[in-house]
């Protein structure tokens, strides 16, 4: 799912830098459904950009993933 995750944000986020890392193990006391994901993504396209904007975008881009394998997100982004 990690590589997938992580196609899907180099896809919308052409020439950029993306990270993607499962935190799930920091969360098992939890017992939810899905995967804890980090993310960072570095991309000149986030210039001019609110932080709100730009957080937006990536979960857009991931709203399928947020519907059934992912129960928490983590982002951080950044303008190259």
């Amino acid at each position: 799912m990690l590589n997938q995750i992580r196609q899907k944000l180099e896809l919308a986020f052409p020439n950029s830098k993306v990270e993607v890392i499962d935190t799930s193990a920091g969360h098992e006391e939890h017992n939810s459904p899905g995967a804890h994901i980090a993310v960072l993504i570095v991309w000149e396209g986030f210039k001019n950009k609110s932080l709100v904007e730009q957080h937006q975008m990536v979960y857009n881009t991931l709203k399928d993933e947020l519907k059934e394998d992912i129960h928490a997100l983590n982002v951080k982004t950044k303008v190259e």
